[in-house]
């Protein structure tokens, strides 16, 4: 059976590219009907913070990456944080079973030198002195190390340019290389696919697994996300969170369909992942490293925002407030929960993400409009302001038709008056009920705000320009 594993250290946010590795191994164990699990490898003890790991499944959850095991589950093969496998032993025993066999020893240091071992030793060091401590090391063996990765091909390593390594630190700890290892085999893995930053640890998991006549898993090392500069993409080139592209308002299925185009050869271009599982085949995965576009992300995110339906789009809106924080917005909108579906549909044809959303739809659902300096100048400070604005409450007091095409005879009507030209009556009511000179479609803003928000939006500027002319009366 299949099984393959997600392993993040919680030592700081996900990173995109720790992402697309899930995302590759959780692909490949639906195709094949296995199953994926998540584990925490936690044994950094000075970095490992619980608020990372509790944002991992956070983000995990959020990607749609669903596990069958893991720390927060359960399962026959947990428990599922490195740190509960060091409390029931799980290591000491295979350290132990190394320097048994020859393949590992104790090594004692001095606190103050830890680089240089004062004694070497195949019994466990008894009755050190106050300034000591050990370690457990392994032993590099003669010869070379060989396997074959699924991406890269045959892989051969002389053993000769590894020296020695540490496999339990003096705190008790296994490091990475021991631990996965053993970790690995106990859960029985069949594929490691990572990413190919990892492929000089693999020698020396792979001398553990033959120390201890354990089969390796099939490995596959996954090419890098890279920096516009062609370095591995860090946030000196931008941010990488997966939590900061959710805070920014992109959709979990725009962020993985993106994440699965690096490096993944599919089909199309515009697809929800889960839909891919079929298709999936580890040899589609390029061995060339991939350059994150972050304009080609809000592309493709801005494609899904215009593809879901009405009711997930508001859905999704609501959920992404809540998670930014803006709770009393999202209780205001929420009152009217058909309107703010009717303006959403609306604005998300010229925005991309959930906080363009926001902020392209504002206007729509605040009581006060704060008009823009450029269409106060450019609209308001005219002769003929005040007579257009006048006749615009008559028409639509008027007005009995509020559907798009009504609201467009209404506008054209007015237009047609002649007040002034026809691209200053249609730029002077876009900004009349709005504020700004950028909005969704004219006629359809008109017939969405419907007819009693406009025609209170539009007494309320004629009383601005009343009072700017001086001649306001309360």
């Amino acid at each position: 059976m299949v099984r393959c594993r997600f392993a993040p250290s919680p030592t700081g946010n996900l990173h995109v590219g720790g992402v697309r590795t899930a995302l590759f191994n959780w692909l490949f164990a639906k195709n094949q009907e296995g199953s994926f699990i998540l584990r925490i490898e936690d044994t950094d003890t000075e970095r490992s913070e619980k608020r990372f790991e509790d944002q991992i499944f956070s983000s995990m959850r959020w990607c749609g990456l669903d596990w069958s095991e893991g720390p927060d589950i359960g399962g026959k093969y947990g428990p599922y944080r490195q740190s509960e496998r060091v409390e029931l032993g799980v290591y000491d025993e295979y350290a132990q079973e190394l320097v048994k066999r020859g393949a590992a020893y104790y090594a004692v240091y001095s606190r103050s030198d830890p680089e240089n071992a004062l004694r070497i030793s195949s019994q466990k060091p008894e009755n050190l002195g106050d300034d000591e401590v050990f370690t457990v090391k392994f032993k590099i063996p003669q010869g070379s190390t060989q396997f074959n990765d699924l991406s890269k091909g045959e892989m051969s390593f002389e053993n000769e340019n590894f020296g020695d390594f540490i496999i339990v630190k003096s705190n008790g700890f296994p490091t990475y290389n021991f631990a996965v290892v053993v970790d690995d085999h106990l859960m029985e893995i069949s594929h490691v696919f990572r990413g190919e930053d990892h492929l000089t640890n693999t020698p020396r998991q792979l001398m553990i697994y033959r120390a201890l006549d354990w089969e390796p898993p099939t490995f596959m090392h996954i090419p890098l996300i890279l920096g516009s500069d062609r370095a591995p993409l860090s946030k000196r080139h931008g941010h990488t969170s997966v939590d900061h592209f959710r805070s920014e308002g992109y959709l979990s299925v725009g962020l993985m369909n993106y994440l699965a185009l690096l490096g993944w050869t599919v089909d199309q271009e515009i697809f929800d992942y889960h839909e891919k599982v079929k298709d999936f085949v580890p040899s589609d995965i390029s061995n060339k490293g991939v350059v994150f576009d972050y304009e080609k992300l809000e592309w493709i995110n801005g494609k899904h925002m215009r593809l879901i339906d009405s009711e997930r789009l508001c859905a999704q809106f609501g959920l992404w407030l809540k998670f930014t924080g803006r709770f009393d917005y999202y209780a205001s909108l929420e009152s009217d929960s058909h309107y703010m579906c009717e303006v959403l549909s609306m604005c998300r044809e010229k925005v991309n993400t959930m906080e363009q959303l926001y902020d392209f739809s504002l206007p729509f659902f605040v009581e006060v409009i704060d008009y823009q300096e450029e269409y106060v100048m450019k609209y308001l400070k005219n002769d003929w302001s005040k007579d257009l604005v006048a006749a615009a409450i008559r028409a639509f007091e008027e007005a009995t038709d509020w559907s798009v095409e009504g609201a467009e005879r209404t506008i054209r009507g007015l237009a047609d008056m002649k007040i002034t030209s026809k691209k200053n009556t249609f730029q002077l009511l876009r900004g009349s009920v709005t504020g700004r000179l950028v909005t969704p479609g004219l006629f359809e803003t008109f017939s969405v705000l419907g007819r009693d928000r406009v025609i209170e939006r539009l007494e309320s500027l004629l009383e601005m320009i009343e009072y700017e002319e001086g001649d306001f009366s309360s």
